[in-house]
């Protein structure tokens, strides 16, 4: 059953983008904001695909800390959910997103068209420069900026390095940043195109001040971020155990 949830899933995703993504192709001659309309008619056809076909619920945490206007969003990255997800929770949110994305047919021209940041990963203090430049200028316009500090997905309980972007956000911008976790691995993995009905778990954290030494926000970054992860991840398993337990 799973395997024909996913599959068809898979197949209403696919068919919705290309249906949304012709639709949007005249539509980039509409300033942004107007362009922005049927960006959210397409993520919010993807939360009904998740939803009503998958089985997949979302439970939001932590709304209290919930940035409004411009902001610093650090959140963990395990599947390209939490790309839709944040689109509506935050204020006209721009997007971190490594150079390779913008060279998807349609993709990328939309994505500039909203003005989505690309980053080179690999042109290191040049790619640090501009990512500040381009994040200040998407500030000052009132949006906040999403980044995933580990720079591409991670599964479930796995760690890697954080790497240099957010630190270069938080000094550069001046802002708060606030993290935010998930388990939204374990509905939807990064390596299979399968779909798990589920809750998955939303948890902004409050807000780490501006100001610190980049190597006291960087260890305190991840620290809260990778412990907050950890109690996610450890409350699911016992849910999930408890469950099997009662049937």
């Amino acid at each position: 059953m799973n395997t024909i949830r996913s599959a068809l899933c898979t197949v209403c995703f696919y068919i919705w983008s290309i249906f949304m993504g012709l639709l949007m192709m005249p539509m980039v001659l509409l300033p942004r904001r107007g362009f922005r309309l049927f960006v959210m008619l397409w993520a919010n056809g993807n939360t009904f695909i998740f939803r009503f076909i998958v089985g997949i619920r979302v439970e939001i945490r932590g709304r209290e800390f919930i940035p409004v206007g411009p902001a610093i969003v650090a959140s963990k990255h395990q599947s390209e959910w939490e790309t839709n997800i944040f689109l509506h929770l935050l204020t006209d949110p721009v997007y971190i997103m490594k150079k390779e994305l913008g060279y998807i047919p349609g993709y990328g021209l939309y994505a500039r068209k909203m003005k989505m940041i690309f980053i080179d990963r690999s042109g290191y203090s040049k790619t640090l420069r501009k990512l500040v430049q381009d994040a200040r200028e998407t500030i000052e316009s009132g949006r906040a900026v999403v980044i995933f500090p580990e720079g591409t997905r991670v599964d479930p309980g796995k760690k890697l390095p954080y790497r240099p972007g957010i630190a270069a956000l938080y000094g550069g911008l001046g802002l708060p940043v606030t993290p935010v976790v998930h388990n939204s691995g374990l509905c939807w993995s990064k390596r299979s195109f399968r779909k798990y009905a589920g809750t998955i778990v939303l948890r902004f954290l409050p807000p780490i001040e501006s100001g610190l030494e980049r190597q006291e926000f960087m260890a305190r970054l991840e620290s809260v971020m990778e412990s907050a992860a950890d109690e996610l991840l450890a409350e699911t398993d016992k849910s999930q155990n408890r469950t099997s337990t009662e049937h």
